[in-house]
């Protein structure tokens, strides 16, 4: 898989002794109903709060407990300007993701999870078939699937619906 779209998820290893424990609660919770060496089957999580609560880190951590790897999607180098381009960006990576077992870990995900519009023009239709096709793969995808974001209601309710588990931060 190309690096430009992929790079592995870490956090800062001397900050997660310091974790809430309404974060470690929250990770236990999420990685509990699976067993480490299980493949993670059409597992779809949504972590939303404000910038610096902890969800890049709860994703991070939730990988860890399970043993496997994260891997961040560059949503700026999947999204292209050319018809069929992102498509083909997202069908590499959910290939990839599938084939090594690997989480994939959406943050910012409004920017591509965006709630479709009423089709005006070319763009608009054009926009709303890629958000169909992303919900297809994320549908189809046999492993787990984290998406983080600041903001709720910019997230298409197709997307909120199709989620397992979706966590608000910060956790109370």
């Amino acid at each position: 898989m190309s690096a430009e779209f992929l790079k592995p998820l870490t956090a800062n290893i001397s900050l997660l002794h310091k974790l809430e424990p309404s974060l470690q609660k929250a990770v236990s919770a999420i990685a509990g109903e699976l067993q480490p060496s299980s493949q993670l089957i059409n597992k779809r999580i949504l972590l939303i709060g404000e910038p610096g609560t902890g969800k890049k880190t709860t994703a991070y951590l939730i990988a860890q407990q399970l043993n496997k790897e994260i891997y961040r999607v560059n949503l700026s180098m999947v999204v292209s300007k050319y018809i069929g381009e992102t498509e083909k960006n997202l069908n590499k990576i959910f290939d990839t993701a599938a084939q090594k077992d690997w989480i994939l870990f959406f943050d910012e995900a409004d920017a591509l999870f965006g709630k479709r519009t009423e089709i005006k023009d070319a763009h608009d239709k054009y926009a709303n078939q890629e958000i169909n096709y992303l919900l297809q793969k994320i549908e189809a995808f046999q492993g787990m699937v984290i998406l983080a974001s600041n903001m709720k209601t910019n997230i298409d309710d197709a997307f909120i619906r199709r989620f397992d588990t979706v966590t608000r931060f910060p956790l109370k």
